[in-house]
């Protein structure tokens, strides 16, 4: 089984990356974010999720251990596969993914598509209780709104969530000022 690879990025999709290790090119389905950070001929290290099933092999890559940990959580769901994790992992970040699970906020699962409210439900149901303790949840309240409105603003998904990432906490309206403070630098 593949937990990580380390190697030279050899080309890049919309969906995957090519990574190059011991001359040997695996293709890395990852999300928007780490796609989008593969820049090539740029060494990358990936933590890796390797699915094997009878009609197909695939690898999903992540820039750190924790998103392999929620992405593995959410496709170990009934009814989740890889892509639909993937999507979940797109839509926001995971603390925020995290602290919606907890409180048991279906809106940030409904955004993705293929995730109905049924769906959404049963993953908060089978998630909740697991991060309870995470410190990491406190962090990522109203996100999602703060994405979209970046987003209506013009700004990518990818820019949108880099700039959330660097935000200490504040309001819904606080977060989207700092971020376009941080997006127009």
């Amino acid at each position: 089984m593949i937990i990580h690879l380390k190697g030279t990025v050899l080309d890049r999709s919309e969906r995957f990356l090519v990574l190059e290790v011991n001359n040997i090119g695996y293709k890395v389905f990852g999300t928007t974010e780490t796609i989008e950070s593969g820049t090539v001929g740029q060494t990358r290290s990936l933590w890796i999720h390797h699915v094997v099933r009878e009609d197909v092999e695939d690898l999903f890559g992540f820039d750190t251990k924790d998103e392999l940990e929620f992405f593995e959580l959410l496709i170990g769901i009934s009814g989740i596969g890889p892509r639909t994790a993937l999507g979940i992992l797109n839509v926001t970040t995971i603390s925020a993914l995290k602290k919606a699970v907890s409180s048991g906020d279906t809106s940030h699962l409904t955004k993705v598509s293929g995730i109905g409210k049924k769906n959404a439900d049963k993953i908060v149901l089978e998630l909740k209780g697991k991060f309870e303790h995470d410190d990491s949840i406190g962090h990522g309240s109203g996100d999602v709104d703060v994405v979209e409105a970046l987003q209506s603003l013009g700004y990518s998904q990818n820019d949108a969530r880099k700039a959330l990432k660097e935000i200490d906490g504040g309001t819904t309206q606080e977060k989207i000022k700092q971020a376009l403070k941080i997006l127009n630098k």
